[in-house]
């Protein structure tokens, strides 16, 4: 055994290593205090000064990285397999080195992002340092809130630019440009959120990420909010605010929804507050639909044809990718790293959203 380990050894060492300090970091997530700690003087510190570099580029960072790492694995691949075959009387042990190897680097990588992100789902939410709390809805004020989204939404809509068919028409260039003023109003309700906003950054594999049921994606290995230019422009402006939540160590993804909601509304650009009561408005419609159809059609017939003219949209480009075994795989494992990190509704938790809004708003 002594000899197989020393054969072996730095691979071994290595192993071991980024084991054991994965498994020190989740013994470790039950102390509350001890993660707000680690988040607020070492996590968070370092992942903005890892944006701070890559805001420094236009392009996302992420993406090189991701197709930099998928090269990188494919070449490991080919290396490992030529070098296996050469081996001859040594295949057994080049193999076992090689997969290794690989799981060497795998599990650095993981343990990385524990503590860059995952470390985030313990320590005090947004709720927590907010004082506003998701709380049971009762179903007159559901339609209330509803309603008023309905006719925020209505009111809104005809301040923003629209193409012949009266779809929203604002470049996905003025809402990225804008998008590092959004959270001014909302920082001077929460001065927890306040933070030097680099912007979102446009992904060039958006088309990919329609595939994969993505809008936006923040990537703590390079500190960037990223977002997804070729789905529907009129939820963009919120998807940005959503993202940009992140950015201020919020890991919820109903919260970041939340915030979204709120620091769209609240700015002073008219693309972002429409998206912002629209995306609230179909949140809030989507769970009012399950428990009143009626009430909820009747309520959607009062919205004008412009905002008709983006739900129909919105639901038309989606539902090309509905089938998307991408879309498929890629839900299954978020969802699965949403209930690892604690969340036991998973992606259903989107859904808590309305339960916030409706105590915000009610």
């Amino acid at each position: 055994m002594k000899h197989f380990f020393l054969q072996h050894k730095k691979l071994h060492i290595w192993l071991l290593s980024a084991l054991g300090v994965l498994l020190a970091l989740r013994l470790c997530r039950g102390n509350r205090v001890w993660m707000n700690a680690l988040a607020e003087h070492v996590t968070i510190p370092l992942r903005r000064g890892l944006g701070e570099l890559c805001y420094r580029v236009d392009f996302s960072v992420m993406e090189a990285i991701y197709v930099l790492a998928a090269l990188l694995a494919l070449a490991y691949v080919i290396w490992s397999a030529a070098a296996v075959v050469r081996a001859r009387g040594r295949r057994g042990s080049r193999a076992y080195s090689a997969l290794l190897g690989a799981a060497c680097a795998a599990v650095t990588v993981y343990t990385l992002f524990f503590f860059l992100w995952g470390l985030s789902f313990w320590t005090d939410s947004f709720q927590d340092k907010s004082g506003v709390y998701a709380q049971p809805v009762a179903p007159e004020d559901l339609t209330a809130v509803t309603a008023y989204f309905a006719q925020q939404t209505a009111l809104s809509a005809s301040a923003v630019p629209r193409d012949e068919n009266g779809v929203f028409a604002v470049s996905w260039q003025e809402i990225v440009a804008d998008s590092p003023h959004v959270y001014d109003a909302l920082e001077e309700e929460f001065p927890f959120l306040a933070f030097e906003d680099k912007g979102v950054k446009p992904m060039f594999f958006s088309r990919l990420m329609s595939r994969m049921d993505f809008t936006g994606f923040y990537c703590a290995y390079t500190g960037e909010s990223n977002v997804n230019i070729d789905s529907p422009a009129c939820l963009l402006p919120s998807t940005a605010a959503h993202e940009l939540a992140h950015q201020r160590g919020v890991a919820s993804e109903q919260e970041c929804n939340f915030l979204a909601v709120l620091a769209s509304t609240t700015s002073e650009n008219p693309a972002y507050v429409y998206s912002g009561w629209l995306m609230g408005y179909i949140y809030l419609g989507n769970a009012l639909y399950s428990l009143d159809p009626e009430t909820y059609w009747a309520l959607r017939e009062t919205l004008p044809e412009t905002v008709q003219a983006d739900l129909a949209y919105n639901n038309a480009y989606w539902a090309q990718f509905r089938d998307s075994a991408a879309k498929k795989v890629s839900n299954k494992v978020y969802d699965s790293m949403l209930k690892a990190y604690g969340d036991e509704r998973g992606i259903q938790s989107y859904g808590t959203v309305v339960d916030l809004l409706v105590a915000y708003y009610k």
